[in-house]
């Protein structure tokens, strides 16, 4: 059994996310969630308040929370805003800011 959460159009670059992603893929929940509470990056908030979202799907499901681990965690850009920086002589350059959809799947460690 799994449980899973999905955070969509979050905007943080996936390639920032990633970074973080590769942290805590196979770790326990609870050592995941610490290695995220004190990782000093920007993604690290939207991935503590996801895992927290898996977690509390797992003991909807009634899974043993002492046994979660993190099976699976991937991001995918988003949409991309296009916005227009002024710059000399009148030009304009292109600024994307970019979004993420991040997801992080829970399972229970077979003993």
């Amino acid at each position: 059994m799994e449980a899973r959460a999905i955070i969509k159009y979050a905007r943080i670059s996936p390639r920032k996310v990633n970074i973080v992603l590769d942290l805590i893929r196979n770790q326990d929940a609870e050592k995941a969630m610490a290695i995220l509470k004190f990782t000093p990056k920007a993604a690290c908030e939207y991935l503590e308040k996801l895992l927290k979202s898996a977690m509390a799907n797992a003991e909807n499901k009634n899974m043993d929370t002492k046994n979660l681990y993190v099976a699976e965690c991937f991001v995918c850009p988003g949409p991309t805003l296009k916005r227009i920086r002024p710059k000399d002589h009148g030009r304009a350059h292109r600024i994307l800011k970019r979004t993420s959809h991040m997801t992080i799947v829970l399972k229970e460690r077979e003993n």
